[in-house]
């Protein structure tokens, strides 16, 4: 399985911008996939996630109601619109994938859930 994320760039605060995640070696169908960021000098931190085979999402507090993450079976990619986005949304932001059809929110939320990891799009939010 490999992951290829695609999408960021550098935009003014209150711009928009749409990550993409593009899974290949198996269906995005039944895999759960989340969106984590890392910000320069810390850790790596839950930003979204969706349930596998199903539409059910979550989000971390600091991205509820500008976020939204979805899945496109036909293209075998997830999507992450982000919007309203501020100078604090700045870091590299990296996707996840896991294929754990019993997995719970916990597990969800965390990295060391998930096996397969693309490389990474930065993503910068000036003020």
């Amino acid at each position: 399985v490999q992951l290829q994320a695609s999408g960021g760039g550098l935009v003014q605060a209150g711009d928009s911008l749409r990550l993409s995640c593009a899974v290949s070696g198996r269906t995005v169908r039944a895999a759960g996939v989340a969106w984590f960021r890392q910000a320069p000098g810390k850790d790596r931190d839950f930003v979204a996630a969706i349930r596998s085979r199903g539409t059910t999402t979550y989000y971390s507090e600091a991205v509820k109601g500008r976020f939204t993450l979805s899945k496109d079976n036909a293209k075998n990619t997830v999507f992450l619109q982000m919007n309203s986005l501020k100078p604090e949304d700045t870091a590299v932001y990296y996707c996840a994938a896991d294929y754990d059809p019993y997995a719970i929110l916990s597990q969800l939320t965390q990295p060391n859930s998930y096996d397969y990891w693309g490389q990474g799009t930065q993503v910068t939010v000036s003020s």
